[in-house]
């Protein structure tokens, strides 16, 4: 464990306000100190926490800020991992997922004000009534503080533009708008939910012409109007067919790591744009706040994934960790399930008014077929479904356990498939590839019959290797392998969607499976484009039929 401090002002104007402590993340355990007082401690590296440090601050004096962050990662953790000793006392983490264990804090800290009597959270519901032209906008308000039941709040919706579209009174409740513009994708369009807590003794009909009610705190969220289904093998975004390109994507750049830069950010989404794609999951991990804000302004489609990554002793020889029972007192066990819970919960607390977000991946590649697996997973799907029953579920299914072996898919709205034909099995030949990749696809069609995603397949690439040969490895192998995999595709009438694994070439633990990283990326770390991003592109930016416009 780590720690580090430093001072901290309280602006002076900030007497009698309610201060606020926040982390926008800390990987993977944090405890927060503010001077010798602990504050808050929270385990899970992707998503935020908070604390009320009213009573340990003055306005106008400093303080000392001293976090201690914890990056190991135990079967208790999310995702797990476990720390051996040796009898010289050395330490050793091990973990089965196949990125790079970055610790630190790699996104914002944020001291904030409210009043006492408070907006704690707003939940936005938003659809279309039948004819399409009037918006629906279900809101439910939390306000917190001494008293906050006896203050009136009224909520405004207002357009990009700013001006008035919809109001209502109370802390739950239903606005109309009237030529409702939709959130579609390639076209963001947001609205904004004013939220306003009035003076206990104020009429919130009361309007701005009148001098208008005082209003206690005033809280904005922004919001799309969309609609999301699946129907039988059909995934719909205001009930018309979508069509998923783009990637499996991680936060890693070489000079900042996991570390959020807006820059970096506006670089990627411009790559994205460039070489045509309309989505990206966050694998395997809930991304910065920040991207998830530019992809509802920007139209961007996204698979968002809790950081349930690792959880499948099948890897156990890859990683090098001992072969071991999957569900069980030795690895993924009750400890582990709390744990998933928590990053499921936390997840959708936090994403659950974006747009962009489409369906919730409540795990990648987990042991599907071992006993004990439904046991597991079936009260997961059954809380991602009750915290948000507007979205499909899904988890993302591991290569090892196809449709004669997997029990738990069924439980799914979607069927997410990671698939490496041609690179991890039939290395080398796209022939007998093709043929094994379309024979599953069939199988899951008539086993299930719902939309199939392909969220990873590729093949690492050295950038800079050319070959006349289909020779793994090589910039040419990588794009014909990509084009195989997309023959297919075009063959299965059940596909809706197609992310490549990876967007860029990423770090990893060391080992000799990886030389330098994971090279399954479209384009080098550092952003230079491979022969298969030019592929991509002629595809994703040409046929019409694979992008929703």
């Amino acid at each position: 464990m780590a720690g580090s401090g430093s001072e901290v002002r309280v602006p002076r104007g900030w007497a009698g306000e309610r201060i606020v402590l926040r982390f926008a993340s800390v990987t993977h355990g944090a405890k927060a100190f503010v001077d010798s007082t602990l504050v808050a401690e929270h385990q899970g590296g992707y998503t935020p926490f908070e604390a009320d440090i009213t009573d340990h601050v003055t306005a106008g004096s400093t303080f000392r800020l001293t976090v201690a962050v914890n990056n190991e990662l135990i079967q208790a953790t999310i995702p797990p991992g476990s720390v051996a000793e040796d009898a010289s006392g050395r330490r050793t983490q091990t973990y089965m997922h196949d990125f790079y264990n970055y610790a630190g804090i790699h996104r914002s800290i944020a001291l904030y004000t409210t009043p006492a009597v408070h907006v704690e959270d707003a939940t936005v519901v938003a659809g279309f009534d039948g004819d399409g032209t009037t918006g629906t906008v279900d809101y439910a308000v939390l306000v917190a503080g001494e008293g906050a039941d006896i203050h009136p709040v009224r909520v405004r919706v207002l357009d990009d533009s700013g001006t008035e579209v919809g109001t209502a009174e109370g802390i739950s409740g239903t606005v109309a708008i009237p030529d409702v513009v939709r959130w579609q994708p390639g076209k963001g369009y947001l609205y904004r939910l004013v939220v306003e807590v009035l003076a206990h003794d104020a009429d919130p009909g009361t309007g701005a012409e009148a001098g208008g009610p005082a209003v206690v705190d005033s809280y904005t969220q922004t919001f799309g109007v969309r609609t999301v289904e699946v129907r039988g093998t059909d995934f719909l975004i205001n009930g018309e067919p979508f069509y998923f390109t783009g990637f499996g994507m991680h936060e890693d750049h070489g000079t900042i790591g996991k570390g959020h830069s807006g820059a970096h950010m506006v670089n990627d989404f411009s790559l994205l744009e460039w070489i045509g794609a309309n989505s990206f999951r966050t694998s395997h991990y809930p991304y910065s706040e920040e991207v998830m804000d530019y992809a509802d302004r920007h139209g961007i489609v996204v698979i968002d994934e809790t950081p349930a990554v690792g959880l499948n002793a099948d890897f156990a020889g890859f990683f090098g960790t001992g072969a071991k029972k999957t569900y069980g007192p030795d690895f993924v066990n009750g400890e582990t399930a709390a744990a998933h819970r928590q990053v499921v919960e936390e997840l959708i607390a936090r994403d659950k008014n974006h747009p962009s977000v489409v369906i919730w991946s409540i795990a990648n590649e987990p042991q599907s077929s071992e006993e004990g697996a439904r046991g597991y997973f079936e009260p997961l799907a059954a809380l991602a479904r009750e915290l948000d029953p507007t979205r499909p579920v899904g988890f993302v299914n591991v290569m090892f356990d196809g449709p004669d072996k997997d029990t738990i898919t069924d439980l799914f709205d979607v069927i997410m498939l990671n698939r490496y034909y041609g690179w991890y099995v039939n290395t080398g030949d796209l022939v007998a590839a093709e043929a094994a990749l379309e024979a599953e696809l069939r199988a899951w069609d008539a086993k299930l019959g719902k939309p199939i995603i392909m969220t990873e397949y590729g093949a690492d690439t050295l950038a800079g290797f050319h070959s006349l040969y289909d020779q793994p490895w090589s910039e040419e192998y990588q794009a014909d392998l990509l084009d195989m995999f997309h023959r297919v595709f075009d063959r299965v009438d059940a596909m809706a969607g197609e992310h490549v694994w990876n967007f860029a070439d990423f770090a990893t633990s060391n080992g000799i499976m990886r030389v330098d990283g994971n090279k399954k990326g479209a384009f080098t770390r550092d952003r230079r484009p491979k022969a298969a991003a030019f592929a991509l592109r002629r595809r994703w930016t040409q046929n019409k039929t694979t992008s929703q416009a």
